[in-house]
């Protein structure tokens, strides 16, 4: 079945991305920290559910990925703009997933097979870009300064953004020869 729970609780989180976006840009960021959060909370019953119920899907598997990538890249591109973040960390966000998805699309217009696996760098720069999210969306919304802690997250999510991509990269170039 196509549409059950964990990819309707998917599709909600790429819903809810316009309406993020638009808190956003009226400095609504305490109700946008509030949407940021309930979509991580779906992110992670939507796998929870899938696992436990064998609802597993294709487009799921497709589909959950992509719906973090959209949610992300649209917060970290309207906090660049406002000047909440910084613009060069936003140029790697963005650069990175560009890299991946052009990557594939370009093997896929040579017709090579390129199947790309997420790893722990990967994992773990996805858990960054979320946590700093949702620490710039948290301090605006509850007039709190993290100080250090912000600047130290920053250069993480920079890190480990290019180590990811170094890591993409490198299985593209031994897959495609």
């Amino acid at each position: 079945m196509i549409v059950n729970i964990p990819n309707s609780l998917t599709l909600a989180r790429i819903v809810s991305v316009p309406v993020i976006v638009w808190l956003i840009l009226r400095e609504e960021m305490l109700v946008a920290f509030i949407l940021f959060g309930l979509g991580g909370i779906s992110d992670a019953l939507d796998g929870l559910i899938a696992k436990h119920f064998n609802l597993v899907t294709k487009l799921g598997k497709y589909l959950d990925p992509l719906a973090d990538k959209i949610l992300l890249v649209s917060i970290y591109v309207t906090l660049g703009v406002k000047g909440d973040l910084a613009s060069w960390l936003v140029i790697l966000v963005v650069s990175r997933d560009v890299l991946i998805v052009g990557g594939i699309l370009f093997s896929m217009l040579l017709g090579t097979r390129i199947t790309i696996q997420p790893v722990r760098i990967s994992k773990i720069n996805t858990f960054f870009q979320i946590v700093l999210a949702a620490m710039v969306l948290g301090s605006a919304g509850f007039d709190v300064d993290l100080g250090l802690l912000h600047g130290v997250t920053v250069y993480i999510v920079g890190v480990t953004t290019v180590m990811s991509g170094y890591s993409y990269l490198s299985q593209w170039i031994r897959q495609a020869g």
